[in-house]
Formats: C-alpha cells, structure tokens, sequence
C-alpha cells in the first residue's frame, strides 16, 4: 500500500511539474527567441532531485507523527520547491540575432551579441568550467559547462558577435572552443 501511494505521489509531482513547464512556457514566453526552441537551461538534474524531494516531503509531511519527521518533510519539500522552481525559471533563450535572460522575479533581459564585451574563465571543483561573459550594460552572465546546450549557445554567439561586429571568425586569434574561449578575454582591474 505505501509502495503504490508512493509511486502515485511521485507520479502526480512528476505530471504537475511538466503541465506548470508546460503552462509557464505558454503564458510568460511569446518572444522570438523563446519560440526558436535553442535555449541554455540548468541541468534536468536540478529538476529532477526538485521532485524527488518535495515527493519525499510530502511523504514525511504524510506520516508526520514524529515532529522530527514532520520537519524533515517541510525542510526537504520546501528545497524541492526550491530546486524545481530554479530549474523551471532560469534560461537563456536565443536565435540569430539575440539573446534573452530570463530569471525568476526578474524581467527578461535582451541583449544583442555586440552587447558582449569579453569573457572570463573559471574551473570549479569538479572539474565543471564557467565561462562568465561580461556584457556593455556592466553586467556579467555565468554559464557552467554542465547546463544543457551551452556549447551551441556560444558558437551561434560567436558567429552572431563576429556578424554585428563585422569582424571575421578567422581573423580571432583568441577563438579557440577547445580551450573554451569564444571572446576575448576581460582582464581584471
């Protein structure tokens, strides 16, 4: 009987985060770019582990006859929450000729690819890279290795900053994806 209340749980968090995926997509994103369908989005692993605990949450929540238990299921449903919502609030949205950020609380940001200044690199532990592009606005966008479609992301914006710039891709030197750097690189003041 727990088996089969759990799995219908799961199930049930599993549907209603793709319908509100779903929903949320079709209410707060009509731009061009989010209509392309190229996007750069934190891992599924973020969402995934977001149901995972909020399920097991509920499950404490449920059975919280023990106040030990009864918080540990608030605590871990409210990071699931927590991990579902980011996962399901940040992208980047991108075409041709622009991009968009779009964060939770936050409007969507457009940029242009000439709008990007430079970029800087990080190795972080585990061996993940962060490439941070710094923007004209002042501003700095952090993409990890690890997000889903990255990588295609800063190509089209090479190709896209090379364009706008009217500079030629075989004329930058400092262009090498291998040791990924697509722009030149922001020195520190």
């Amino acid at each position: 009987m727990k088996i089969s209340t759990m799995l219908l749980v799961a199930g049930a968090v599993f549907a209603l985060c793709y319908f509100v995926d779903k929903g949320f997509a079709k209410a707060f994103r009509s731009k061009a770019q989010h209509r392309s369908g190229l996007a750069v989005r934190a891992n599924k692993r973020y969402g995934v582990f977001g149901v995972v605990l909020t399920a097991l949450g509920v499950m404490g929540i449920a059975g919280g006859r023990d106040r030990v238990l009864l918080f540990c299921g608030i605590f871990a449903a409210v990071l699931g929450i927590a991990c579902a919502v980011y996962y399901l609030s940040f992208g980047i949205f991108y075409d041709g000729e622009s991009f968009l950020i779009s964060k939770l609380g936050k409007r969507d940001r457009e940029y242009v690819y000439k709008d990007i200044q430079g970029q800087k690199l990080y190795l972080i532990q585990g061996g993940s890279i962060v490439v941070e592009l710094h923007m004209a606005d002042g501003t700095a966008v952090s993409l990890q290795s690890s997000m889903d479609g990255v990588f295609p992301f800063l190509d089209t914006a090479f190709a896209g900053w090379c364009l706008q710039m009217g500079r030629d891709p075989r004329s930058c030197d400092f262009h090498d994806p291998s040791k990924s750097l697509w722009f030149p690189t922001v020195e520190d003041n």
